[in-house]
């Protein structure tokens, strides 16, 4: 075809001149004494490194249990140990280099040689010591490559023809090298915000003297400056004109003014209930619908409750702000309940409060203050006398009924001690005479 001789001169035209050079080197003793050098520093570098890395990994290695602030640096450092030689290697040939320089006035061998030493360390970083899948797949794929180019030499006009490539869209303007550039830092960035979250997430919660509603708050707040400050910087390494983002963002704020005002109401009701600290994670809570459940967590739309029967309810945070809400959780430690009882007509009922509230105030879990067991007559009925027990327990469990049953049994079994019976429905029946 007519295309090839022009193809084949373009390839020939960038191989010819490493053959020349290939050439040269294998003609030249300065060469050849680099190359040397070039062995040299490798051999030096495995002898410094087999005996300096077993004392560094010992010296690395924290004491069993050890959870002070150093112990994940150097489980970090001692990950690196596999770089040893290759870095040492490159220092080393980076000494040969000067000198060479200084006795042939060239360095292009020894160079080479640095370069290689580099590939090599990366390739080690990528097989051995990355453990993140994500890392580990950006080196095989992108730091690998862009060494291989920098170890030929290629580097330098490789970014060049891709700066020279620019792109448009709208008032947005960036060249490709721009675009790769801020793909590969996104990436980065991101996956670096999403590290640095867990982390201070883990480290948040970790400080117990802070309420549940501030560690979210602090929580969320270091997301929001975390991801924001990637973004920034994101757009700084593409060469992105940020003018052009407020644009953007003046068209986002329109579209939140006419379509999302209930995700934008949702979210500053979050922000304003992790501010309070009324109502956190952790929160028995009922709404004014009756839902009621505790918050398992709570995100930026709407918070998760969990019932007793084990059901998870999206509740939107604008009901927390908007309606009435019943914490719970938040009214104080103990709390009181009533269980309801009925004796016959027959029975004596004066003897009835002390003999059941002596009963219930045995209980383990029935507190004594801040008030004690209290049986109150309640009414007469069609067929019993209508009774009432009231009892204070700490915590909430008892929404479950966790104690009401426990409750009834010390009734029964009080009363049934007593001779005391229970009431039955009762009807008398007149019977008129024809």
């Amino acid at each position: 075809m007519e295309f090839e001789p022009e193809f084949i001169e373009n390839v020939m035209s960038h191989i010819q001149p490493v053959l020349d050079l290939a050439v040269s080197w294998l003609t030249s003793p300065a060469a050849w004494s680099q190359f040397a050098l070039l062995v040299v520093a490798w051999l030096m570098a495995r002898l410094v490194t087999r005996r300096m890395q077993p004392h560094l990994a010992a010296l690395l290695t924290p004491a069993p249990g050890a959870t002070h602030i150093l112990a994940p640096t150097m489980v970090f450092l001692r990950s690196l140990l596999p770089l040893l030689m290759p870095l040492l290697a490159f220092l080393f040939t980076a000494v040969g280099e000067e000198l060479t320089r200084s006795l042939f006035g060239s360095g292009a061998v020894i160079a080479f040689g640095k370069r290689i030493f580099l590939f090599v360390a990366a390739r080690i970083l990528v097989e051995q010591v990355l453990t993140d899948r994500f890392l580990r797949t950006m080196g095989r794929y992108v730091l690998l490559p862009i060494m291989a180019i920098y170890m030929v030499g290629l580097l330098e006009p490789v970014s060049e023809r891709l700066h020279a490539i620019r792109v448009e869209l709208g008032d947005i303007r960036f060249t490709l090298m721009g675009l790769i550039r801020g793909l590969i830092a996104g990436a980065l960035l991101f996956w670096a915000g999403s590290w640095s979250t867990r982390q201070s997430e883990t480290y948040i919660k970790r400080q117990e003297e802070l309420r549940p509603a501030t560690r979210e708050l602090a929580s969320k707040a270091a997301q929001i400056v975390i991801f924001g400050t990637a973004f920034l910087i994101l757009m700084q390494i593409m060469g992105i004109d940020l003018t052009a983002i407020a644009v953007l963002g003046g068209a986002v704020g329109v579209g939140i003014g006419l379509g999302l005002q209930q995700i934008a109401a949702n979210f500053v009701s979050g922000v304003i209930l992790l501010l309070e600290g009324q109502t956190t994670v952790g929160d028995y809570v009922e709404l004014d619908d009756g839902q009621a459940g505790t918050i398992i967590k709570m995100t930026a739309r709407a918070c998760i409750l969990q019932t007793v029967d084990g059901r998870w309810i999206v509740v939107p945070n604008e009901n927390f702000i908007t309606s009435r809400v019943v914490n719970y959780s938040d009214a104080g430690t103990a709390h009181r309940y009533e269980v309801e009882f009925s004796v016959a007509y027959e029975t004596d009922i004066h003897r009835v409060p002390p003999l059941i509230e002596a009963a219930v105030q045995t209980l383990p879990f029935v507190l004594s203050d801040p008030e004690p067991v209290e049986c109150e007559l309640r009414g007469f009925g069609d067929s019993a006398v209508n009774f009432g027990v009231e009892f204070w327990v700490n915590g909430i469990e008892d929404l479950t009924d966790k104690y009401q049953s426990q409750v009834l049994f010390a009734v029964w079994d009080a009363l049934k001690a007593e001779g005391i019976q229970m009431p039955f429905p009762q009807r008398v029946i007149h019977m008129a005479k024809a």
